[in-house]
């Protein structure tokens, strides 16, 4: 099938770029620079080049194309509010694209605002600022076949710029490996391109059902995190306060233990890559 990815260069859309073109199917990749779209020419994609604020860009490119992964999100946290509405309106367009007919949205979120051990069937908290699932929720109520990958904390492998590399660069700057005082919370992970499978089994069963977990690792103590992170850096492993992680506290307190029960059964899906505890226990997450 020809597949329209959005974020086509971030972290989890270059891997599901890599693997839609392994299985065969044709990529239509977007990009946000030159310089980006150009390594997607490269590796045998095609390119829309264009910012997530050109919606008949994007809307165009989902018309043309036999199903949409949506993985693009501006990460600057200091817009976060921004950003959120500015996702929705991208979804929107990319489900007015797809409406009247039977091709699949697949829509990335994730586990925040859920309940510690959520699996596909719960709903998200309807205050999350967020709005990626449900916006999806809502177009599919419409009879567009959408629906919505959540992927863990930790899209992990050695490269990444995501919620690890954060609590890194914070031991660095701070002495010490920290976790939250009395929280006693769990983190899951995935390897990106376990991650990047989901997306494809999805696609290729049609996307048939509201949300899928790409959870390989379900319930990982944040205090060992921690402590890989400091027996790697050789600093102390200590609790602290919320005030030491910043804005970062809700994310470091956060039980975001998850279920991929059904979403293992439904796609036969089977987590290969490394664990996050085994990739973070490795001299490359920690190159200056």
């Amino acid at each position: 099938m020809h597949v329209f990815v959005t974020g086509a260069t971030g972290w989890v859309g270059a891997a599901v770029v890599h693997e839609l073109l392994a299985a065969g199917h044709r990529v239509t990749g977007h990009a946000r620079s030159p310089d980006k779209a150009a390594a997607l020419s490269r590796i045998g994609a095609g390119v829309v080049l264009a910012t997530l604020d050109d919606l008949a860009v994007l809307h165009d490119a989902a018309a043309a194309a036999d199903a949409v992964v949506h993985t693009a999100f501006d990460h600057d946290f200091s817009r976060f509010i921004e950003n959120c509405a500015q996702d929705q309106r991208v979804i929107d367009a990319l489900g007015a694209a797809l409406e009247g007919t039977q091709r699949p949205l697949l829509v990335t979120s994730g586990l925040l605002g859920l309940r510690p051990g959520a699996d596909e069937t719960d709903v998200p908290d309807p205050a999350s600022p967020r709005r990626s699932e449900p916006t999806a929720r809502a177009l599919a109520q419409r009879g567009i076949r959408a629906a919505t990958v959540r992927l863990p904390p930790s899209v992990h492998g050695v490269g990444e710029h995501g919620f690890v590399p954060i609590l890194i660069e914070l031991a660095r700057r701070t002495g010490v490996s920290a976790y939250l005082e009395d929280a006693g919370n769990h983190w899951s992970g995935v390897h990106r391109q376990d991650a990047a499978r989901v997306y494809r089994f999805a696609l290729e069963q049609g996307a048939t059902r509201p949300v899928y977990h790409a959870i390989a690792d379900e319930s990982v103590p944040f205090k060992r995190i921690a402590e890989v992170i400091g027996a790697r850096l050789q600093l102390p492993v200590v609790p602290r306060g919320s005030d030491h992680f910043g804005w970062f506290a809700r994310m470091a307190g956060a039980d975001m233990a998850a279920s991929s029960a059904a979403t293992r059964a439904l796609l036969r899906w089977q987590p290969v890559g490394p664990t996050l505890l085994g990739d973070l226990d490795q001299p490359g997450y920690y190159a200056a």
